[in-house]
C-alpha cells in the first residue's frame, strides 16, 4: 500500500488529492495537508476586497468534503523535509511519512522584500482570502475620505492578472458610487508595458489594456521598482530599457494594493536538490524533482524561468489550466510509478485567464504558455464578466463535490465560446 501526501490545499492540491483517490485502486492512502481549514477560491478575492462577495461564499471546507471522498486530512504547518527518509516535520504534532508527496503549496508571500509593504504595513493584499478581508475593511474606511489610489504589482511579482481585476474593478465600482471623480488611480508595475502579464504579451494584451486603462482614466507607470509603502505615499524608481535608474516618483496614496514578491515556502528552502535558490521546486518534464523522484510539485510553488529578461525583475504565472494539466500528469506518473511501469505522462502547460473589469473583462488563451506558442488569442467584453462568474461558480461546486473531470477543456473552452455568442 502506498501513502500519497499532498501537502497544500488550494486549486492545485485539494483538485490533485481528488484526482488521486479517484485514480488509484483500492488499497493506498491519500493524506491532504493544509495550514487553514477552508479552501479558498483565489481567483474571487479580488471581489471580497470591494464587499462584491461575502468571504464564506468563496470558502469550502476541507475536512468535511475530502472525507467524503476518503481522503484524510491533517491541519498543519509543514515546517522541515527529509527527502532521504520520506518524512515531513510539522509546526505541532508528529511527523508523517510518506511513500510519494505532492508539493502544491503555492507561494510564501515575501512583504518584507518592499520596506512598508504587505497588510501588517501599509499595503493591502489580495493574494488570501483573509487579506481581501483586510483590504476590504480598509476600503470601507477609505469610502468615508476618498483620495488617490495606487494599484499594481511590485518587482519579483509573478501574478499580474489580479491586480489589473482590482485596478478595473475599483473604477467601476467607485463610478457606481459616484465617486470616482475624487480617487485618481495610478496602476504600478514592474512589467516592461502594459499587458506583458510575465507572459511576454499575450496577442494584443498591451493594446487591449492600454486602452482599458486610458478609458478609465488610470495613469500607469511601467518597468517600476517599487522603493518603498508609506502610510499616505508610494515611492518608486522607474528604469530605462537597460535597467538604469530614472527620475524617482513619489506618487499619493490613501489606499495601496500590491502584488507582492513570490518565493518558496521555507519548508522547502534550503534543501539541496529540492528547491531552487528562491525556494521553488524543481521538477522534471513529468513533474518530478529530478534529485528526490518520489516528489511530485505542481502549481505556483514550480520553479519556472521567466520567459524573457525585463529591466525590472517579473515571474512566470502558473494559471489554473497549466495547474491543471500539471495535476493530470502528476496523477498518471504516480499511478505508474506504484504500478512499476515508466513514468511519461507530461503536463501541456497551457494558459488561460479570465480576468474580470466589474462591468466588462478580458480573456486570453496561450498553447503553450511559454512563447513560442501555436495558439496565441486575447479578447474583452462583458461576455468575460458572465464567463468568469460561471467560472466560480462552477469550481466552488467542483470543490465541494469532488469532480475530478479537466475542467478547463471539458467546460471552461466550451462556456467561454457560448457565453461569447449569447453576449453579442
Amino acid at each position: 500500500m502506498a501513502h500519497i501526501v499532498v501537502v497544500g490545499a488550494g486549486i492545485g492540491g485539494f483538485s490533485v488529492a481528488y484526482e488521486l483517490q479517484a485514480e488509484l485502486e483500492g488499497g493506498h492512502e491519500v493524506t491532504l495537508v493544509n495550514p487553514v481549514p477552508a479552501f479558498q477560491f483565489t481567483p474571487s478575492n479580488p471581489w471580497v476586497a470591494l464587499g462584491w462577495r461575502e468571504p464564506g461564499r468563496v470558502q469550502v471546507p476541507i475536512a468535511e468534503h475530502a472525507a467524503r471522498k476518503g481522503i484524510r486530512f491533517r491541519q498543519g504547518t509543514v515546517t522541515g523535509i527529509d527527502p532521504a527518509a520520506r518524512r515531513l516535520d510539522f509546526d505541532a504534532g508528529d511527523p508523517m511519512n510518506y511513500d510519494y508527496l505532492v508539493i502544491a503549496t503555492g507561494p510564501e508571500l515575501a512583504f518584507d522584500e518592499v520596506p512598508g509593504l504587505g497588510p501588517e504595513a501599509h499595503s493591502h493584499s489580495v493574494c488570501t482570502t483573509p487579506h481581501a478581508v483586510d483590504a476590504h475593511e480598509a476600503y470601507e474606511r477609505f469610502l468615508k475620505e476618498p483620495g488617490p489610489v495606487v494599484v499594481g504589482a511590485v518587482q519579483g511579482a509573478s501574478c499580474f492578472g489580479p491586480a489589473y481585476e482590482f485596478a478595473l474593478m475599483l473604477d467601476t465600482d467607485l463610478r457606481r458610487r459616484r465617486l470616482r471623480d475624487k480617487v485618481p488611480i495610478t496602476f504600478v508595475t514592474s512589467e516592461p508595458y502594459i499587458g506583458h502579464m510575465g507572459l511576454g504579451g499575450v496577442g494584443d494584451s498591451k493594446g487591449l489594456l492600454e486602452s482599458e486603462l486610458r478609458q478609465r482614466h488610470i495613469r500607469w507607470v511601467t518597468s517600476a521598482r517599487v522603493d518603498e509603502v508609506a502610510a499616505d505615499e508610494v515611492r518608486i524608481t522607474p528604469l530605462d530599457d537597460e535597467g538604469e535608474p530614472k527620475t524617482p516618483q513619489t506618487l499619493p496614496s490613501r489606499y495601496t494594493m500590491f502584488i507582492p514578491p513570490f518565493r518558496g515556502m521555507p519548508a522547502w528552502r534550503g534543501v539541496e536538490g529540492l528547491s531552487n535558490p528562491r525556494g521553488f521546486i524543481l521538477v522534471d518534464d513529468q513533474q518530478r524533482n529530478p534529485a528526490w523522484q518520489d516528489i511530485y510539485a505542481t502549481g505556483v510553488c514550480i520553479a519556472i524561468p521567466p520567459v524573457e529578461p525585463t529591466p525590472v525583475p517579473t515571474g512566470a504565472p502558473k494559471t489554473g489550466y497549466m495547474i491543471e494539466s500539471m495535476n493530470a500528469a502528476i496523477v498518471k506518473n504516480i499511478a505508474a510509478a506504484i504500478d512499476g511501469d515508466p513514468v511519461t505522462a507530461q503536463a501541456t502547460w497551457n494558459a488561460l485567464c479570465l480576468a474580470d473589469m466589474g462591468d466588462s473583462g478580458f480573456a486570453f488563451v496561450a498553447q503553450p504558455q511559454i512563447p513560442p506558442r501555436n495558439l496565441t488569442w486575447s479578447k474583452s467584453g462583458k461576455w468575460v464578466h458572465w464567463a468568469k462568474i460561471a467560472f466560480e461558480k462552477y469550481y466552488l461546486h467542483k470543490m465541494r463535490s469532488g469532480r475530478t473531470e479537466p475542467f478547463y477543456e471539458r467546460y471552461l473552452l466550451r462556456l467561454m465560446g457560448l457565453v461569447r455568442l449569447v453576449g453579442k
